[in-house]
């Protein structure tokens, strides 16, 4: 991962543009987020920002372009192709949180579009489920896009006010996101369990 590091920091800018969009394009359009550092390029690609070797901004906005781009291939490849994927050997040691996935899914709808953005494995599989479940393109495409958005925006802005201490960032941001999430989760499915049961009830 350290090579991959110095790599991407030691780039011309124009390759460092590349290298951050299809980073974060394919973590989210091909089933691969296990094995793509989505997250960490964007975390990068605002460290090289910080050194004045990309402009800032240009780097937020193709972060966010490569984030929801990705995410509709991601969705359009689970709308044709999504059962078999899930059900395919390469998933098959993924099956429990694929399962965790969609159940989230079922119950939160376009929120979990949108949550699933800070989370890496749901980053990876929500889109495609989104797909294989049929929700409406207008709907995906709405929390796709505030996703996107904050998390592009967001994740770059921190490697960029981080500058060289960029691991250790991209680390504890990525650890602590998914604890506030996993409690968002975890009060939703409170609420939702109470107001089930008043309703049963009256």
């Amino acid at each position: 991962m350290s090579g991959f590091i110095d790599g991407i920091l030691n780039v011309s800018p124009l390759v460092a543009y590349i290298a951050v969009f299809c980073l974060v394009f394919a973590e989210d359009a091909l089933f691969v987020g296990f094995v793509i550092p989505g997250e960490t390029a964007a975390v990068l690609g605002g460290v090289v920002a910080s050194r004045g070797e990309v402009q800032l901004p240009a780097m937020m906005t193709v972060a966010v372009v490569a984030a929801i781009l990705g995410d509709t291939v991601g969705y359009e490849v689970g709308k044709h192709l999504g059962p078999r994927l899930v059900k395919s050997k390469a998933m098959t040691r993924h099956r429990i949180q694929i399962k965790k996935a969609q159940d989230f899914l079922r119950r939160r709808g376009g929120w979990a579009v949108f949550l699933g953005r800070f989370v890496a494995f749901f980053r990876a599989v929500m889109p495609a489920l989104a797909g294989t479940s049929r929700m409406p393109y207008g709907r995906f495409l709405l929390f796709n896009a505030a996703g996107g958005l904050t998390w592009g925006i967001g994740f770059v802005l921190l490697g960029y006010l981080a500058g060289n201490s960029y691991e250790a960032v991209a680390k504890a941001a990525g650890r602590d996101i998914a604890v506030v999430i996993a409690a968002v989760a975890v009060a939703a499915l409170v609420a939702w369990r109470l107001r089930a049961w008043k309703k049963e009830r009256t």
